[in-house]
């Protein structure tokens, strides 16, 4: 991978392009984004770069953290990532990367967490079926018959009712529409995971479109 930035979920818009259609796109405020570390083959056996994203207050950092901080003579940020690199000499510790990292046309993975649903039935969470809703049928929500007689256990892997939501998620092949350096903004075409104001990674996407 060449390149990489943080970014935090602002929401949904539409826009227009030049032929007259108008297309859902994702707002994000990616970056600016700086440099802490740099790890190489000789090192760490590979080659990295350590970034933070969204400045805190520096009473909430530890003082491991502000020790990091300084020698990168950078605020304190509240995330901290890697990204792994093919060029690590391009990079400077404390260097900022910016919104136009990408370009207009670029193709992205996006990484994020799933909105958390709490704690659902099979219904919700699997799209099973439910039982038939007549008075006598006595079976409409329930999960049913969780295994053999013989072994006398449930088998790993069985889709029950259970925690939904809160995992992370990639979404593949997602095109940038946009983008405003001045304001770290990138309109990413579609839907990203995640709930406003959630964290997002952007890279590269591993799979060319057709």
């Amino acid at each position: 991978m060449s390149k990489g930035i943080l970014a935090k979920k602002v929401g949904m818009t539409q826009v227009f392009r030049d032929d007259g259609r108008f297309i859902c796109v994702t707002a994000v405020e990616a970056g600016p984004c700086y440099v802490l570390q740099k790890k190489t083959v000789e090192t760490d056996g590979y080659n990295a770069i350590q970034v933070g994203f969204d400045e805190k207050k520096e009473r909430l950092a530890s003082k491991p953290e502000k020790g990091r901080f300084q020698k990168a003579a950078v605020k304190p940020q509240r995330y901290v990532r890697e990204f792994k690199v093919d060029d690590i000499g391009s990079y400077e510790v404390g260097q900022e990367i910016k919104a136009d990292t990408f370009g207009v046309g670029d193709f992205v993975d996006v990484i994020g967490t799933s909105k958390g649903k709490g704690f659902t039935g099979m219904i919700k969470r699997h799209g099973t079926r439910r039982g038939q809703m007549a008075h006598g049928s006595k079976y409409h929500y329930r999960t049913g018959s969780l295994g053999a007689k013989g072994p006398a256990r449930v088998f790993k892997g069985r889709k029950l009712p259970g925690r939904m939501g809160g995992e992370r998620v990639t979404v593949q092949n997602l095109e940038i529409i946009r983008v405003d350096a001045d304001n770290n903004l990138i309109l990413i075409r579609g839907a990203v995971p995640g709930a406003k104001k959630g964290l997002l990674i952007l890279k590269p996407t591993v799979k060319k479109r057709k």
